[in-house]
């Protein structure tokens, strides 16, 4: 028997849960097949949320020759085969294109997707590929020109529930479901139709006809089915969240995204390495123990491993969240990178060189140097360590925030001392 998410695919644009961006009325893929003008397209988007239905539509509503292939499980001979294939096609009595549907694409490497170009440019095929991945990252650059990108997206919550209804009625199972089961296995799809449909067909094959209650839902099903794919474009959409959360000082947000990154799998030291990032790009010296406070939390994890060493990092996490914000250190290096990138190497002055050896002393390495803690304040006004003939350049631009608002009177009373230094000469 087939399982329960081929049993419900659609078969007609009108059937297709969501994506309604896409196949509503006036959309881009019902103008498609209002017009008749079959195009070469990559379909982007999550898994379980209608590429391959999609794909498949397509296909049925031209006259055309179909090739399929999977990523996963094809090589660069299956690749030659199906262009051969459409070469062939090409060469037939009808004249009718050759969609070429591949599922995963973005597995393919730069060499097999290069494969496709040339028969793309003279009309021997029509690409639709489909992915989960960004294809601005995955796809060739010289492929993704070629073709149009379509976005789809989670499915909603009446996406799912519409799509519950439907199972219900498929499996024929006449038993009432309560709200709280209904509200507990959509969570669980987490905006995923395929995964829905497997959960739905996994507990009513359990319970047969008897009633589904909300214990048997837990029991019989995993606590944690959110989507996480580890290196994917979901694990670094949701890195992106943590950070702009505890960019944004909002505490609460960071926490969620933490907690949903844990609870989904990721490694808690990598979490941890990326809040280290944090605490230098985004508080900087606002607040210099905020690098401290993650490190720690760091080793205590090593120390203590998993989930009692998650607390640790957890505190951290609030902590880069409340604390006072400044992204001048990253500024200031970046500037200082741009500045380098484009200018000459210039020799150390000599005041400023060390003089181990007497050759070096007679020379006059270090003579004129002049030591700051002689000095009032710990300060030699006016005094030059840039390159000879450089003019000074100011990288570092320190906000008000926190610690840094004491580094910024400080700098602002040292350049007073420079000011005053050079009324008296």
């Amino acid at each position: 028997m087939q399982p329960l998410a081929e049993l419900l695919r659609p078969n007609i644009l009108s059937d297709v849960v969501g994506q309604k961006h896409l196949v509503g009325e006036n959309s881009p893929l019902s103008q498609l097949l209002t017009n008749g003008k079959l195009q070469s397209m990559i379909l982007w988007g999550p898994p379980g949320v209608g590429k391959t239905t999609l794909a498949n539509i397509i296909i049925k509503n031209f006259d055309c020759h179909a090739i399929k292939l999977s990523a996963v499980f094809s090589g660069v001979k299956d690749i030659k085969d199906a262009l051969e294939q459409a070469e062939q096609n090409a060469k037939g009595l009808f004249d009718k294109p050759t969609v070429l549907f591949v599922d995963e694409i973005h597995r393919f490497n730069k060499s097999q997707q290069d494969a496709f170009l040339h028969h793309l440019e003279n009309g021997t095929i029509i690409l639709i590929g489909a992915t989960t991945e960004n294809p601005s990252f995955e796809i060739n650059n010289a492929l993704l020109s070629r073709v149009q990108v379509y976005v789809l997206e989670n499915l909603s919550r009446d996406d799912l529930q519409a799509l519950f209804t439907r199972a219900l009625f498929k499996l024929d199972y006449t038993q009432e479901i309560v709200y709280a089961v209904q509200e507990l296995i959509i969570d669980l799809a987490d905006g995923d139709a395929r995964r829905l449909l497997n959960i739905i067909e996994l507990v009513i094959s359990s319970v047969g006809d008897k009633e589904l209650t909300l214990e048997i839902v837990k029991k019989i099903i995993p606590k944690n089915l959110q989507r996480f794919d580890k290196g994917g474009e979901e694990f670094y959409n949701q890195i992106s969240a943590l950070h702009k959360s505890v960019r944004g000082s909002d505490p609460d947000a960071a926490l969620y995204w933490f907690g949903r990154m844990l609870t989904s799998g990721a490694d808690p030291l990598y979490i941890g390495r990326r809040l280290l990032r944090m605490a230098w790009e985004d508080v900087g010296l606002a607040d210099i123990n905020a690098a401290t406070v993650v490190n720690n939390a760091l080793q205590t994890y090593e120390r203590l491993g998993s989930p009692e060493g998650e607390l640790a990092l957890a505190g951290s996490v609030i902590y880069l969240a409340v604390t006072n914000k400044s992204n001048s250190v990253e500024l200031a290096y970046n500037h200082l990178r741009d500045y380098l990138n484009n200018a000459i190497s210039a020799p150390v002055p000599i005041h400023l060189r060390n003089a181990p050896t007497k050759l070096m002393t007679d020379l006059g390495y270090g003579q004129e140097y002049k030591y700051a803690h002689d000095y009032p304040n710990h300060y030699v006004p006016n005094e030059q360590y840039f390159p000879d003939g450089m003019l000074e350049k100011s990288f570092y631009t320190p906000t008000e925030q926190g610690f840094e608002a004491r580094v910024s009177e400080r700098l602002k009373f040292l350049r007073k001392l420079d000011e005053s230094s050079k009324k008296d000469d």
